[in-house]
């Protein structure tokens, strides 16, 4: 069975939140003790040597990128380092449900930017699931019955830089490994946790303080490698609805690090984003189905029953 570029897609997608979220639990709970700068720093000497392994692996030898990728790889690295300090910023202070929820926007954030800066098609009934998955975010993170602080407001300033950040991503030239892109954000990213330093001083690390960036380091490097691929393949209409398995991972991931239960509010939003992920899938399962059948009649030969 062949499978399409939108769920190859998806399950990158899929795969990158969950490995993203866990990297985040293992950073929040780093940063408890150790300070930011340096939690970021170590974790991205550790990324980076383990995307020279898999780069090695993949037997990449060429870095050089043409002058148009070279570009993009501005704008990504920009994206990326600009998200990475709002993000982490905002996590310290905040529960990770609560900054998953917020950052459950940017689904619709990239399709739009795709359709208006990309002019990549989207549909009505995908747009509708996205904004009725969106909805179901709105239910967890209930504005105006808290409001927002400045954590918050950095969360969301978080979103507009990851948009920048897979905007660029989706129009490298598809001869470019994926790994050769996200060795350059953990390079960009490791070089700005080494720059806080001057304002924050290095300590010792505990063995406990080293497994955990360890821990964050290697989810990372799985999460770089599939957002890259994920965003690189399909329809982003079909595709960003999936980062709101993010949010249930962080919920599981929140109970079980942090001890902090979800109410029945986040779990009712919860379920209507899990709808609406699966809604889009099989919409686009059925889709393939009915080109699959259309070619197979254009040819003359039959689709076996499944």
């Amino acid at each position: 069975m062949t499978i399409s570029n939108n769920s190859r897609g998806i399950l990158y997608m899929v795969v990158a939140m969950a490995t993203f979220t866990l990297n985040d639990t293992f950073i929040k709970l780093a940063t408890e003790t150790v300070p930011l700068s340096e939690a970021i720093a170590v974790r991205g000497m550790l990324t980076v040597l383990g995307l020279l392994a898999v780069a090695r692996v993949m037997g990449v030898k060429d870095f050089n990128l043409a002058a148009a990728d070279r570009k993009l790889l501005g704008w990504r690295t920009f994206g990326e380092v600009g998200g990475t300090i709002t993000f982490l910023l905002a996590l310290r202070q905040m529960p990770l449900a609560n900054i998953s929820a917020i950052l459950q926007s940017l689904p619709l954030a990239v399709t739009l930017g795709a359709a208006l800066l990309l002019k990549e098609p989207v549909g009505w009934r995908r747009m509708t699931a996205i904004l009725v998955g969106f909805c179901g975010v709105m239910m967890i993170v209930k504005p105006g019955t808290e409001g927002f602080n400045i954590w918050s407001v950095l969360a969301l300033v978080s979103v507009g830089f990851v948009v920048i950040r897979d905007l660029s991503t989706r129009q490298f030239s598809s001869n470019i490994p994926s790994v050769v892109i996200a060795l350059f954000s953990a390079v960009a990213v490791t070089i700005m946790g080494f720059s806080g330093l001057a304002l924050e001083s290095w300590r010792g690390l505990t063995v406990a303080e080293m497994l955990m960036l360890t821990t964050a380091a290697g989810a990372l490097i799985v999460g770089y490698m599939f957002i890259v691929m994920a965003m690189r393949v399909g329809d982003v209409a079909i595709i960003a609805p999936f980062r709101y398995t993010s949010l249930v991972v962080a919920i599981f991931l929140g109970w079980l690090a942090f001890d902090t239960l979800p109410g029945p509010w986040t779990v009712a939003g919860a379920v209507v984003v899990v709808a609406t992920g699966l809604y889009t899938y099989l919409r686009e399962h059925q889709l393939q189905r009915r080109i699959a059948a259309s070619k197979s009649s254009l040819t003359g030969t039959a689709t076996p029953d499944r």
